[in-house]
């Protein structure tokens, strides 16, 4: 398949300077990257989710007006500019019945229409994504994007030799990040300071947490990966030191991953 013009211009985009602070916003599972203008970035918000969940109402927990309006709060507290999304934007995987379709639009009308720009980097959810996207979406290749020395993809596959060539810092979501406390799973954070041989040039790897809340999470201080997800863990998570912090910032210690996948 050929990519469309904008997925090329996107992929080709490089902002020259020094390299962007990037920060988790404290409580959110969204990270703030500094820069003109500054950007804020999240992953796996699966609009549709809360219809598969049983909910009903746009404006339900998990709904797309809930998440729209989530993001435009924390694009406001920030003086956010621009939207980041990184992929798994739709539920199902495959197609968007007429009812997805509709959500995806108010989702992102509801973006849009708060005056932020929106940029979306495809997950292994999103075949199909592109038609239903409003033209002034802003669509990267799945490989991922390359700016100012920060690498995004989502997860599931490779990103670009682009990426693993000149990042500094990788940032990716798929994952579903958490960590079991009783009586329950919480969704965290992960940084990585890789060492050793790896395939990439970064010193630094954060996986974020999934937005949408209805969605489950991998407890990584206690089970394997889903199969999916291993490839993200073996060939970043396992390079190095891999720490969980919660969305208030409370580091939760060092990881010790389980080798091998979980079959369901």
């Amino acid at each position: 398949m050929v990519p469309s013009v904008r997925a090329q211009e996107m992929s080709a985009q490089k902002i020259s300077g020094k390299a962007p602070r990037v920060r988790p916003l404290p409580g959110m599972p969204v990270l703030v990257v500094e820069g003109k203008p500054r950007t804020l970035v999240a992953s796996d918000v699966h609009v549709g989710l809360s219809r598969a969940e049983g909910q009903t109402g746009v404006e339900m927990v998990g709904g797309p007006t809930f998440l729209a309006e989530r993001l435009i709060g924390a694009a406001r507290q920030t003086r956010s500019g621009r939207v980041l999304l990184l992929g798994d934007l739709k539920e199902p995987i495959l197609g968007a019945p007429p009812q997805t379709r509709r959500e995806l639009r108010l989702f992102f009308d509801t973006l849009l229409g708060a005056g932020l720009r929106v940029e979306v980097c495809p997950g292994n959810h999103d075949i199909g994504l592109s038609r239903w996207l409003p033209s002034s979406v802003g669509l990267t290749l799945s490989r991922g994007l390359l700016r100012d020395g920060v690498g995004y993809f989502h997860g599931h596959a490779w990103p670009s030799p682009e990426i693993l060539e000149g990042a500094a810092t990788l940032v990716a979501g798929h994952l579903h990040p958490g960590y079991r406390l009783a009586p329950g799973k919480v969704p965290c954070w992960v940084r990585v300071k890789p060492g050793g041989p790896r395939p990439f040039r970064a010193t630094e790897v954060i996986i974020l947490p999934a937005f949408n809340p209805l969605c489950s999470s991998e407890a990584l201080n206690q089970e394997r990966p889903r199969r999916s997800r291993t490839f993200l863990v073996h060939r970043f998570l396992s390079t190095g030191e891999a720490r969980a912090y919660l969305l208030d910032g409370t580091d939760l210690g060092r990881l010790h991953l389980k080798d091998g996948p979980r079959e369901d």
